[in-house]
């Protein structure tokens, strides 16, 4: 049987591989410590659970608007008035199956064959996946530890041709953990305005999950906001991964346009998760606050165990839930039996040997690197990177 050719253009994600390489050696009777997965380790706060069993005996059982229930996009605004000082009405909100659908819904809305889309690195991994099944050119800036893992001004005007149509980052940043602050965006936006044609889709899922203080948007400049396509969504601040619940905020002609595309794909997102999230959007946030209060202490102790590991180079991220150090120290080693030549290497072979699992930087655009996750017990993560230590230590 022959498939699609667009199968071709774009690879597995490399963070749900290695979970389900973790899950297949943990089915053996392996003890696996998982670190790769972006995936809060709370239950979802019982305001919102209630709201969900709420919706299911009120009979929320039917097909939703395919942007989503009017009173949902209304909390989304009342949330980023609250929360981010940006004004949008309903009719600029579109409600997805989770802010991965969203990012999609934006990048096929906007991004035709052959146009150029950029992309600093590390990023997500999904971002130049879906570019390239929209048939676009993912081009890459590099933003190294020695700049917090940021691009500058300058690296974006450098990088903008004829063919850009599109930029697309995230802050905080998934895998690095760098925020970006409002004199950054300013900066970048004083870029932006000299290219009108060009579109800015935010990712601000990890908002949050910030160290640094106060989350800032790139939608607040006014003059560039009609060209910001804002992404965010419920998993990450509000431990509901499970619910899929992801939303943009745009103008309302690409609005317009996302909606169409999810017309034809999923239609509206699930009604009982709907009603869950408007409790989520404007209820109590208490709940997150000591999540994230509970990530400030994991990430003290992780970058205190990196630091007693010879060999990794790692900045402390200001937020997101990940460490992204630079591993490549470790690039032509030997342990008797494997020889380490990249960060794939060594993420298999600290799966295999450390039974750690973790995220190659590869997958990220940043391939000196590997990603590991603090969204796990405390216990876990000493165990896990007592593990690794000792892994690595073999190694000569």
């Amino acid at each position: 049987m022959q498939l699609s050719s667009l199968l071709e253009r774009f690879n597995e994600p490399e963070t749900l591989k290695m979970a389900k390489l973790g899950r297949e050696l943990r089915a053996k009777g392996f003890d696996i410590t998982d670190l790769s997965l972006g995936e809060p380790d709370f239950n979802t706060p019982d305001h919102i659970k209630e709201a969900a069993k709420q919706a299911i005996d009120d009979n929320y059982s039917h097909y939703t608007p395919v942007a989503g229930y009017l009173d949902l996009r209304e909390a989304v605004c009342f949330k980023l008035k609250r929360d981010n000082n940006l004004d949008y009405t309903p009719d600029q909100i579109v409600v997805s199956t989770g802010a991965k659908q969203s990012i999609a819904n934006t990048v096929m809305s906007i991004v035709d064959v052959g146009d150029e889309v950029i992309i600093p690195t590390p990023f997500w991994v999904t971002y130049s996946e879906i570019v390239k099944m929209a048939g676009g050119v993912p081009k890459f800036i590099h933003a190294g530890v020695d700049n917090g893992y940021k691009i500058t001004a300058a690296q974006l005007e450098n990088a903008i041709t004829d063919r850009t149509r599109l930029f697309m980052f995230s802050s905080p940043c998934n895998p690095s953990g760098a925020v970006y602050s409002k004199n950054e965006l300013g900066a970048l936006a004083e870029v932006f305005r000299k290219y009108p044609d060009i579109v800015i889709m935010s990712d601000e899922i990890y908002e949050y999950i910030n160290y640094e203080g106060k989350h800032e948007s790139i939608a607040q400049f006014d003059d560039i906001k009609d060209r910001v396509i804002v992404i965010n969504g419920l998993s990450k601040g509000y431990a509901m991964t499970g619910w899929r619940l992801g939303y943009l905020a745009a103008d309302a002609k690409i609005a317009k346009a996302c909606e169409k595309i999810q017309g034809q794909v999923t239609s509206g997102a699930n009604a009982v998760t709907q009603r869950a999230a408007i409790s989520a959007l404007t209820g109590d946030m208490k709940p997150t606050e000591l999540m994230v209060a509970e990530f400030t202490k994991r990430r003290k102790r992780v970058m205190e165990l990196v630091k007693e590991i010879p060999g990794m180079l790692c900045s402390e991220p200001q937020g997101a839930f990940y460490i992204f150090p630079d591993v490549s120290q470790f690039f032509g080693r030997f342990d008797g039996e494997d020889k380490i030549e990249n960060a794939d290497d060594l993420c298999m072979y600290l799966l295999n040997k450390a039974h750690v699992s973790t995220v190659t930087g590869r997958a990220f655009g940043a391939p000196d690197c590997i990603r590991l996750s603090f969204a796990n017990s405390m216990e876990n993560i000493e165990k896990g990177f007592g593990k690794i230590k000792d892994a690595l230590a073999k190694l000569s």
